[in-house]
């Protein structure tokens, strides 16, 4: 990709790698003690972030780890909202063994987050990010919730358009790989989310190469990409249904997905709900959103909404101003 990118301009690659090196030799800051477990399900746990008010399940997505939701000290969405008005607890999914191979991202919503929804004493509020938000609209058409807010949640595959070719065929090229360990690897998923935007990740490892060292903005710009190329893998029947069922047959987009013994989908909700969706995201185009009646359009993109500098504005208090309108009384 690297030599693609930059075939013409031998400076341009030199400052890549430069890039990257730095980014490889940059010192991290000792990992923070993880909050309380309030409920367990399997290996997947639900993280109680504090606050009062109705219960809120934020669910992240089965890709990267959890943490972006809690990126850094002044930058995490799960500490904000404990100051407003509401408990959020996050759903940690754990860390899959080959042995569970078979648990497509069905199963993972009906062995795992519908029996951590269960674990608590009232209906909660549910928000879900990427796939978790797909998820999270699934769970909420099988289970009673108090309201369901997703953001940058994919649920129109048929939306990324001609963006499946280039992700069906890194499936095509790892799946046999993938069946005989029994798992997806996450650097066979950072390698699909490249080829959405070649040229953007490239030059981002040119403008690193520029910060100065150690200062906030290249601390920040490591905390996130250690975020990005981390996590666990996926069960081998995750990654199938990701690409073979969502991505490429679109069943949730058709109304065809069955969670729980029934249809999922918008008009299966019987819930207060709303979606925030990016005009501007490159991992999940708006053109792939659920058209849910509340829909809060955001110039800010994919991972900028939750940590950028202007997520706050566009994200975090409007989410938070719907929060506190659907929790239910004390």
């Amino acid at each position: 990709m690297l030599r693609s990118e930059t075939a013409t301009s031998p400076e341009r690659r030199s400052r890549a790698l430069a890039g990257l090196r730095a980014y490889q030799q940059a010192r991290r800051p000792a990992p923070r003690p993880p909050k309380p477990v309030f409920a367990r399900a399997g290996r997947a746990i639900l993280r109680d972030y504090g606050g009062s008010g109705t219960p809120l399940v934020v669910v992240p997505s089965l890709i990267n780890p959890p943490h972006v939701l809690d990126l850094a000290r002044g930058n995490s969405l799960m500490r904000w909202l404990a100051r407003q008005g509401v408990r959020p607890m996050l759903v940690d999914w754990g860390t899959p063994s080959p042995g569970e191979r078979d648990q497509d991202i069905t199963a993972h919503i009906e062995q795992l987050l519908l029996p951590l929804i269960g674990a608590l004493p009232r209906p909660p509020l549910l928000m879900g990010y990427c796939l978790g938000g797909t998820m999270a609209m699934a769970a909420a058409c099988a289970t009673p919730v108090a309201g369901l807010a997703t953001v940058a949640a994919p649920w129109r595959f048929a939306g990324y358009g001609d963006s499946r070719s280039a992700m069906d065929s890194v499936w095509h090229h790892a799946h046999e790989n993938c069946d005989r360990m029994g798992l997806v690897p996450m650097e066979m998923l950072q390698a699909g989310f490249w080829q959405l935007d070649p040229a953007r990740t490239v030059a981002k490892y040119e403008r690193f190469s520029a910060m100065p060292r150690g200062s906030a903005s290249a601390s920040a710009f490591v905390a996130l990409e250690d975020w990005a190329n981390g996590g666990a893998p996926l069960t081998y029947a995750a990654g199938r249904q990701l690409f073979d069922d969502f991505l490429h047959a679109d069943l949730p987009g058709r109304g065809k997905w069955i969670v729980a013994g029934k249809p999922v989908g918008p008009e299966a909700l019987d819930c207060p709900a709303v979606e925030f969706v990016s005009a501007s995201d490159r991992i999940v185009p708006a053109a792939t959103a659920a058209g849910l009646a509340d829909s809060r359009i955001l110039s800010a993109g994919h991972v900028g909404m939750i940590v950028g500098g202007r997520g706050r504005v566009q994200l975090w208090e409007p989410l938070a101003d719907w929060l506190r309108a659907h929790r239910l009384p004390r």
